[in-house]
């Protein structure tokens, strides 16, 4: 038999867009929608489409995401926001994945921004994972945080094809003020900058942004719309290190690109660009795999027989392979790679950091058992609790 699935959806003042979102979510067993004080039909609305309607005063995003997950009882945990629609794609597919769920708590979806009426892709980093279908006693969200209220997997992602598409601002004003409330958000949860950290904050690093994404992203792909959301996104980088300058309290978390907790197994990610390297990449992460590693493979196709997930490349060249392999980073952070050869260490060279693992890259000459054991210490230590965003 089937698992079940809850839709959770914290909403106020959305009669315009959740009847819309609820009409998406027929495939569900039972959905859950959390209004925070709306003084439209929201609620009516949502009672009327057969949905749960709990009432709670607004205690910030992840609390209340919190309040809709004690009132779920499915098996899963689907979370959408009224301004999010469930493609037929991603609806069949979430219904065959309940029919025989494999082998792991959580569900990566690919996000499609809709802005000023265009649907975006390089220049939101597409498929932009989000971590939206969980089992619901397994997560939970940090309510110490303001913003990016989301969960960290501690163990292998599945990812899906189907999208969920996320409506942003129809109109300028709608879009300018967005990246203010964003802004503000961001700085809520950091402390003051020193000057260096204030210098990067404003300029170096949205220019740094801006270049990266338009270029080596292809966000140029998206036309005029493209560069707007990628302008406005590192103009709210600068804009929330002055609201941190002005009213910082010292407290709080550093600047932006804070690291993730590395929960649960190790994951590696192989690269090779040749057929004859791509067996045997494929072999060795299979038997890593076998020692408890999580693993893909990046670039050409393994044998047909291999049971490693692949991400393969429709062309060569380092925008593709860096894509490629942020894509990989946003299902799980990348604690190491397993390059093929130097062909593979040169298409990385424009990677930034965050995308090369914790740890150096590696070969297959290192027993694969031995890898894991030893990557599995090098990059976890002490385990920190929790499962959400910390």
């Amino acid at each position: 038999m089937s698992e079940t699935i809850t839709a959770c959806v914290i909403a106020q003042d959305e009669e315009e867009r959740l009847p819309e979102c609820l009409a998406g979510l027929e495939f569900c067993d039972q959905v859950v929608v959390v209004d925070s004080g709306s003084r439209d039909r929201t609620r009516e609305l949502a009672a009327a489409a057969g949905a749960k309607v709990v009432e709670n005063p607004w205690p910030g995003f992840s609390a209340q995401r919190n309040v809709a997950l004690d009132h779920a009882t499915g098996d899963w945990v689907l979370e959408i926001d009224a301004d999010e629609r469930v493609s037929p794609e991603l609806a069949a597919e979430l219904r065959d994945f309940l029919a025989a769920p494999p082998e792991v708590t959580m569900g990566a979806i690919p996000m499609r921004d809709v802005f000023l009426g265009k649907a975006l892709g390089p220049s939101i980093r597409y498929p932009r994972y989000r971590h939206r279908l969980f089992r619901r006693e397994a997560y939970r969200h940090d309510e110490s945080r303001s913003v990016h209220e989301g969960l960290w997997p501690d163990g292998p992602v599945h990812p899906f094809a189907g999208e969920l598409r996320h409506l942003l601002a129809s109109s300028w004003s709608e879009a300018l003020a967005d990246a203010r409330a964003y802004a503000r958000l961001e700085a809520a949860q950091r402390r003051r900058p020193g000057a260096a950290e204030a210098l990067t904050g404003l300029l170096v690093r949205p220019l740094a942004k801006l270049a990266y994404r338009l270029f080596l992203y292809g966000g140029w792909r998206d036309g005029g719309r493209g560069f707007a959301k990628i302008a406005l996104e590192c103009g709210a980088d600068s804009l929330a290190t002055v609201h941190r300058l002005r009213h910082g309290s010292g407290e709080g978390s550093g600047g932006f690109g804070q690291e993730p907790p590395r929960l649960g197994p190790v994951r590696i990610v192989g690269v090779a660009l040749a057929g004859r390297d791509a067996g045997r990449l494929a072999g060795w992460l299979a038997e890593a795999a076998t020692s408890g590693a999580d693993v893909a493979l990046i670039g050409a196709a393994p044998p047909e027989r291999s049971t490693v997930p692949h991400r393969p490349l429709d062309r060569l060249g380092p925008g593709r392979l860096v894509r490629a392999l942020d894509a990989e980073d946003q299902l799980r952070p990348v604690d190491a790679l397993l390059l093929a050869g130097r062909r593979e260490a040169r298409g990385l060279r424009f990677a930034s950091a965050a995308l090369r693992g914790s740890v150096p890259p590696f070969s297959t000459e290192e027993n694969p058992a031995r890898a894991q054991s030893r990557l599995q210490s090098e990059t976890r230590g002490v385990q920190r609790g929790g499962r959400g965003y910390s």
